[in-house]
């Protein structure tokens, strides 16, 4: 396996990184990223001098780059996880999200039906040797009510500009495997939690703002749901759909933790309190209440069946194990905070 991961510098991307590289079915692992403000090399010091690893600063959005990147390292299989994906700068600035979830989906897609396919349009011998495995979101099903779950049939309902750009980038990847036959698959995933997630998402930022004894910001009433996953749990789903998965088909990775985000805040308050007891406790406190974010969903939750029924899959932590990881590793590695945050005001 010549494994090209794309955004493998990101929050997900180099937790995925650190699983893969040593599984012996892996011969050269080849991380595409173009270093936005979420990408950092510092998440991948430990396996920057590894022998199968290999970095390559390209922007997808750049077709004969990625082109060339496919071609030089002769790759067969692809975990295609690179994407602009905060949805509040989505909101703000969505033009990004147009031209790196869409444009730069399709010209990964392009690149490897290029190298994959002869002169005639088919695919070359041992089809069996070539995979790409888009990593994608639940946020593109939209919004559920009190009850039921996002499954692989739920119907497409976006509403935020970056999960458009999203739900479009799948659909370009399921049209590719219907028209052209390019071996794909598909994850959507519920929303991930864990080491090197960059300062901006939910948990990191609340983390931070009760270190810093600052205002923590909740939007609305707080009662928005979520699904959370454990992103070392996510990384082996992300695996075994890649090796084991069935090509066109889509699989849902949930973490079965459903949480209102002021829920989660209020155990991050009480863990940091434990954890830190200088700090002086009683940090919910600092829970203040903001305007809420347009188009706010107000619930996700994934149906995992597939996946556990066809792939065996099921996560292995709990919210309230995986949180505490988390809180601890952040706190171990509030140099790394400082680092990538002075970076992103550099």
């Amino acid at each position: 396996m010549k494994l090209l991961i794309t955004g493998g510098a990101g929050f997900i991307g180099s937790n995925l990184v650190h699983h893969v590289i040593d599984r012996p079915e892996v011969e050269k692992l080849v991380n595409l990223d173009c270093l936005t403000y979420a990408g950092h090399l510092e998440n991948l010091e430990q396996v920057a001098k590894h022998p199968k690893y290999i970095f390559e600063k390209v922007d997808l959005r750049d077709k004969a780059a990625v082109l060339a990147v496919v071609e030089k390292h002769a790759i067969t299989h692809v975990m295609h996880l690179a994407a602009e994906s905060h949805v509040d700068r989505s909101i703000t600035g969505p033009g990004d999200f147009i031209t790196t979830n869409i444009l730069g989906t399709f010209n990964l897609l392009e690149a490897c039906r290029a190298v994959w396919f002869d002169s005639k349009s088919r695919i070359t011998d041992h089809a069996s040797r070539f995979r790409f495995h888009h990593v994608s979101t639940d946020e593109v099903y939209g919004s559920l009510g009190a009850t039921g779950f996002f499954t692989e049939t739920t119907p497409y309902a976006p509403n935020s500009p970056y999960s458009s750009s999203k739900a479009s980038s799948d659909m370009l990847v399921r049209a590719y495997f219907h028209t052209y036959g390019l071996p794909t698959v598909i994850t959507n995933c519920s929303n991930n939690y864990g080491p090197y997630q960059f300062p901006e998402k939910l948990i990191p930022v609340v983390i931070q703002s009760i270190l810093a004894r600052k205002p923590v910001p909740v939007y609305g009433d707080g009662l928005n749901v979520r699904d959370w996953l454990y992103v070392r749990d996510h990384d082996e789903a992300l695996w075994l759909v890649l090796t084991r998965g069935k090509l066109g088909e889509t699989y849902n990775i949930g973490g079965h933790n459903e949480w209102a985000n002021l829920h989660i805040v209020q155990l991050i308050c009480d863990t940091i309190d434990e954890f830190v007891p200088k700090l002086g406790g009683d940090s919910r406190k600092l829970i203040t209440f903001v305007k809420d974010r347009l188009g706010h969903d107000r619930r996700y939750a994934i149906d995992a069946s597939k996946i556990q029924r066809e792939l065996g899959w099921t996560p292995a932590h709990k919210f309230e194990d995986g949180i505490r990881e988390t809180i601890r590793w952040y706190l171990d590695n509030q140099a790394w905070v400082k680092t990538v945050l002075a970076k992103t005001k550099a």
